[in-house]
């Protein structure tokens, strides 16, 4: 045997020249630098100048000259058994930059992570796209009530969708400023209501609806009704569009309490 000594890895093949102080390491053991498989490096040793035997043609061995595409390294990639809490090191015999042996068979990792950066190219605008529908659909009524000039777009919007867009809901914004409810003199049991509705906010809000209860002497309830905005508003009002902000509507309505007798009365605006 040569002066120079040969261990093979016998995961990839690849042939490393090593010394016997290097052998005598560890019993041997070693990591291949090229694949990080550990094996034992005196039993793999290998003689790439075998003697040809006498009367015979000269034989190699292709095993032991290891495949073609492999490239002999010297003892500096080996690593000992005892660094594997470390990060593996690969250096080339020359020294020159290393090449990880996974670069190079890149190309065939190269479609998978290209369809992936395609799939994110292409499905994190549409998730936007479609997370800034759901935001307009849901809040369309308070981005048309705070920014007017948006209306004409979501209205659009929503004739395409199948939806509308309604004036805001908010009752705490709304109150009523005056009221009265007193009795026709012209007519027996004949009552006539009249009050204001005040929207307190700067933009329009929906017509509510209000409750009317009479009471006895007593404040107990004798009779209860709720009325539609369309029932009080009148036919000059525009119930759709709601009521302005900052504006009031005025009530007037004429009730028959004939079947009756009260002594008072309570108004309540809701939403149903």
């Amino acid at each position: 045997m040569s002066e120079e000594q040969y261990t093979r890895c016998p995961a990839c093949r690849t042939i490393f020249r090593v010394t016997a102080r290097q052998l005598a390491l560890r019993d041997g053991q070693v990591r291949c630098g090229h694949c990080h498989t550990a094996f034992d490096g005196n039993a793999q040793r290998v003689d790439l100048a075998p003697e040809p035997r006498a009367g015979a043609e000269p034989e190699y061995d292709d095993a032991a000259l290891g495949p073609p595409t492999v490239t002999l390294r010297s003892a500096r990639s080996l690593e000992p058994m005892d660094e594997e809490a470390q990060p593996p090191r690969r250096a080339s015999d020359e020294g020159l930059a290393t090449i990880a042996y996974e670069e190079r068979f890149a190309w065939a990792n190269r479609k998978p992570r290209r369809a992936l950066a395609i799939l994110y190219g292409v499905g994190t605008p549409l998730l936007l796209l479609v997370l800034a529908g759901q935001t307009l659909y849901h809040f369309r009524d308070h981005i048309a009530a705070r920014w007017p000039q948006a209306k004409p777009a979501l209205v659009a919007l929503c004739r395409a969708a199948g939806c509308t867009v309604h004036p805001l809901a908010d009752i705490g914004a709304l109150s009523i400023d005056a009221s009265d409810l007193q009795a026709d003199p012209s007519r027996r049991g004949l009552l006539t209501l009249t009050a204001t509705i005040r929207n307190r906010a700067a933009w329009p809000l929906a017509f509510p609806y209000f409750e009317l209860t009479l009471t006895d002497v007593r404040d107990q309830p004798v009779v209860r009704r709720a009325f539609a905005p369309t029932e009080y508003a009148g036919a000059a009002a525009d119930v759709a569009s709601g009521i302005p902000g900052n504006g009031e509507v005025a009530v007037k309505m004429y009730l028959d309490a004939s079947a009756t007798t009260q002594a008072g009365y309570r108004l309540y605006l809701f939403y149903p």
